[in-house]
């Protein structure tokens, strides 16, 4: 019996920001399609980071860009933070030539397509994390949640 593997698993329809879109681009395409976050994607369709709309009301709110280990909550448990369409509205978007690659984190937790729920499992309890993006040579193919992996472990599809 063969593993089941990433591939097996993932969510196919992920949907990718562009590092050059505008800060308000960002939060209309994230409202738009009712998501929080999104991985980042260069000119040539690679991964190069990853955003939400806790970066987004982070930058509004004066705290600044933020990076490193408490930088997006997008792979983390806050990535569903309550923002609704009135709260980014509110939010002071004008801030002049900022764009998506100056408020992304570029860490990005990721496995290949042929990855076991073992190894899966492993990133994400390593990492404290929520969510593992599919990728094949460096571009976002799917999404695997600790939902997708309880799922898996209940039976349900």
């Amino acid at each position: 019996m063969r593993p089941i593997t990433a591939s097996d698993l993932m969510n196919p329809g992920v949907l990718t920001v562009r590092e050059d879109m505008t800060v308000r681009e960002l939060a209309g395409f994230l409202m738009e399609h009712e998501i929080s976050g999104a991985p980042v994607a260069d000119a040539q369709d690679r991964l190069v980071g990853v955003v939400s709309l806790v970066d987004i009301a982070a930058l509004a709110s004066g705290e600044g860009p933020r990076t490193g280990e408490e930088g997006s909550s997008f792979f983390g448990p806050d990535w569903d933070d309550g923002l609704d369409e009135e709260d980014v509205e509110e939010l002071q978007l004008d801030h002049d030539g900022l764009r998506v690659a100056d408020i992304m984190n570029p860490r990005i937790y990721s496995v290949r397509e042929d990855a076991t729920v073992a190894e899966i499992a492993s990133l994400m309890l390593k990492g404290h994390i929520h969510r593992v993006l599919v990728t094949r040579e460096d571009r976002a193919v799917g999404i695997i949640t600790t939902s997708d992996l309880l799922g898996l472990l209940v039976g349900e599809d």
